[in-house]
């Protein structure tokens, strides 16, 4: 790959259980036909920007910048075709692109599935740009970008938009949508499951697939992920999001396999499905070329963003280092040798968390932190809630997927935020398809007459499969009998909604970070609408989250 770079003066989880084994024919099928799936027939007219444009990982003095070209029509992601193409891009102050403040090209080719990755630098902090790709006099659609304040300025606000989950099959990605439309986001996080990697009707869907994914089985292979990430950059609402703000992303699970620990996942067949080893390389590849994202640490999603004085932003990678889960009375969950985060990870959080001298501490956290338990819920509702959390059907307090699986590394942690006297920490979580406002308790079988560490926020899913879905009920109909035994069970939680998808805008000031949730009315349709659901915030100082009545905005 070459590239070349001008700079301008600037002015200024759960799954059900998976089949056993998978037929070779499957794995092994030709590509032709989900290839063919993947692409609009807009392909033929080549070069073309079919998957949108994307910015990411903001610095007070740079973004970094996302497409994938188009060659030729026979250059369908995963395919392997299509000859070496130049791309080059523009970055300007304004969406007319008359003030130009950077420019550049690089050689997209199929080693890299003909994406393009631009890591813009020189810019000017806390600054709105436009920027656009070029290839055989095709313009992509144009994108807006927004760098980050300098360490040391003074941010009065901060906007982020906050998603996870979203399921290909199960609707349509409205969420982003209306995120898009807002305008007003600093830039937006997404909490991993970005992609699913089941074969068509293998994942909750309400039993109806509304839309087909590609390719149909089941993805292994690097071709096979290319595909998959290929097919979901072609939803308009995903694209429109990208274009809008840049993303903060990290991954879970499911952009490898189901429960994926550090030397397997409990969706691979050693051997069946090939090496865990070959798998695992291939969907971390094709995650990085098809996302913005700079690889991080070995590789892997955890790094660190700051935002001014205001915050800063620890994303982790919950797969990558994580011991194996554990099954309900085959092991112990409080072994100090097993881990969540890997010995390197968890040094880094701490050392992170008391070295920072912002106003905030975001941690961006694939799975839940706060500790549950199931109380006293009744039979039609436990099976369920434990399919979806991936608890045994009989119901025990623990979900070992999560922190609670982990509770060594998770009291370390919250150790040393009180020891150390670290305040206003707030994870941001995914995972659970539910919505959640928590203080996290040192000790939750005392709390609250024990100390609160940090809160945490935890958003619904886009489109998968929530607890309404899965009995095929109303919605709402579960919550209005779950919430009030789960809130019972866990005084340390404020509120939870099983039932309802959606996003999270999270806003920030000096006194206060408060999350506003938002539901949307029918993921089965594509214009379906959105409308704000409740907002919890918690006030500098407190590490206790409190009920909000009106969104910030």
């Amino acid at each position: 790959m070459t590239s070349r770079i001008d700079l301008h003066t600037s002015p200024g989880r759960p799954a059900p259980r998976r089949r056993t084994v998978v037929k070779a024919a499957a794995a092994g099928a030709a590509l032709a036909a989900p290839l063919a799936a993947a692409i609009p027939a807009q392909a033929a007219q080549a070069p073309a920007f079919l998957h949108g444009v994307a910015s990411g990982d903001p610095l007070p003095d740079g973004i970094l910048l996302w497409t994938r070209v188009t060659p030729a029509p026979e250059a369908t992601p995963g395919s392997g075709l299509g000859p070496d193409t130049e791309v080059s891009w523009t970055v300007a102050l304004d969406k007319a692109f008359t003030h130009v403040v950077a420019k550049g090209s690089t050689t997209a080719s199929a080693a890299s599935d003909h994406t393009v990755k631009a890591d813009i630098r020189g810019l000017s902090p806390a600054t709105d740009y436009w920027f656009r790709f070029s290839a055989g006099g095709t313009d992509s659609p144009a994108g807006r970008a927004r760098t980050a304040p300098t360490a040391d300025a003074s941010v009065a606000s901060l906007r982020f938009g906050v998603v996870s989950c979203a399921n290909w099959e199960a609707g349509y990605f409205a969420a982003y949508r209306h995120l898009a439309a807002r305008g007003d986001l600093d830039a937006w996080l997404h909490l991993g499951d970005y992609i699913y990697e089941y074969g068509t009707g293998e994942y909750g869907t309400r039993d109806t697939v509304v839309r087909p994914h590609a390719p149909a089985h089941e993805i292994l292979t690097l071709a096979d992920y290319r595909i998959r990430h290929g097919r979901y950059k072609t939803d308009p609402d995903l694209q429109a999001l990208h274009a809008a703000a840049p993303v903060v992303a990290i991954w879970d699970d499911h952009e490898i396999a189901n429960d994926t620990w550090s030397g397997g996942a409990e969706n691979h067949t050693e051997g069946t499905e090939g090496s865990w080893a070959t798998r695992r390389s291939a969907a971390k590849q094709a995650y990085f070329e098809w996302m913005p994202v700079r690889p991080a640490i070995a590789g892997t999603t955890y790094r660190r963003l700051r935002f001014g004085k205001l915050a800063d932003l620890s994303l982790l990678d919950l797969r990558s280092f994580r011991s194996q889960q554990v099954s309900i009375g085959d092991g112990d969950v409080d072994d100090p040798d097993r881990t969540l985060t890997g010995r390197a990870q968890l040094d880094w959080l701490k050392a992170g968390l008391a070295a920072s001298d912002t106003a905030w501490r975001l941690v961006g956290n694939p799975v839940m932190i706060a500790p549950f338990a199931l109380g006293n819920l009744t039979a039609d509702l436990l099976k369920p809630l434990a399919e979806l959390l991936g608890l045994p059907k009989e119901g025990l307090a623990l979900n070992p997927d999560q922190w609670d699986g982990y509770t060594d590394d998770r009291r370390e942690l919250l150790a040393h935020l009180r020891g150390n006297g670290i305040r206003n920490t707030v994870f941001l979580t995914g995972d659970i398809h539910m919505a959640w406002a928590n203080d996290v308790p040192v000790n939750a079988g005392t709390y609250p007459l024990s100390a609160s560490a940090a809160t945490e926020f935890v958003v619904t899913s886009v489109t998968s499969d929530n607890l309404d879905d899965q009995l095929k009920v109303p919605e709402g109909t579960v919550s209005a009998v779950a919430a009030p035994l789960i809130r019972a069970a866990n005084r340390h939680v404020h509120w939870v909604d099983t039932d309802r998808h959606g996003y999270g805008v999270l806003d920030i000031t000096a006194e206060r970070a408060q999350m506003d949730y938002y539901v949307i009315a029918d993921r089965t349709q594509p214009g379906t609408a959105s409308s704000w659901a409740r907002s919890y915030r918690t006030r500098s100082g407190t590490q206790k989250v409190e009920r909000v009545y009106d969104p910030v905005g």
